[in-house]
């Protein structure tokens, strides 16, 4: 049983896809509570845009570390999410800080359904992530010699 490269980053990517799945779960009670209208939607959005970078940046090291330590199906696996990442900070609403959720456009019915419908998906996606990770750090020390 050795401890390798591979091994640290699934370790990494492990503890952050845990740090992940809290910012998804905070993220659909938050959109949760704006559809009931139990908050303010500029507290909200100030609230849940304070979480958009940390987010994207951890998804986005631990994909690099994955990259560096080449275990190609934690890449492919990944890459989809970083690319949507991207994607959507690039084309996020006009505001004067960083962050996508826009206080005046988030009670439109489309743009909440979307943005509980996103929140799900990664909140599912970083539940499977957490799971291979926990396998695929197991299965690297036990294996390597």
């Amino acid at each position: 049983m050795a401890f390798t490269f591979a091994a640290f980053c699934y370790l990494v990517a492990l503890i952050a896809v845990a740090f992940c799945i809290f910012f998804a779960i905070y993220l659909v009670i938050c959109i949760d509570e704006l559809k009931t209208d139990y908050k303010n939607p500029i507290e909200q959005c100030r609230s849940l845009n304070q979480l958009i970078l940390p987010e994207y940046g951890i998804h986005l090291a631990f994909t690099v570390l994955f990259v560096f330590s080449t275990q190609l199906f934690a890449i492919v696996w990944n890459l989809p999410l970083v690319a949507y990442h991207v994607h959507r900070y690039m084309n996020r609403p006009v505001m004067s800080g960083p962050g996508i959720y826009d206080p005046t456009s988030i009670m439109n019915q489309t743009q909440l359904s979307k943005a509980h419908r996103e929140g799900w998906i990664k909140l599912g996606f970083y539940l499977i992530s957490f799971f291979y990770y926990l396998y695929a750090m197991i299965y690297t020390m036990v294996t390597t010699s």
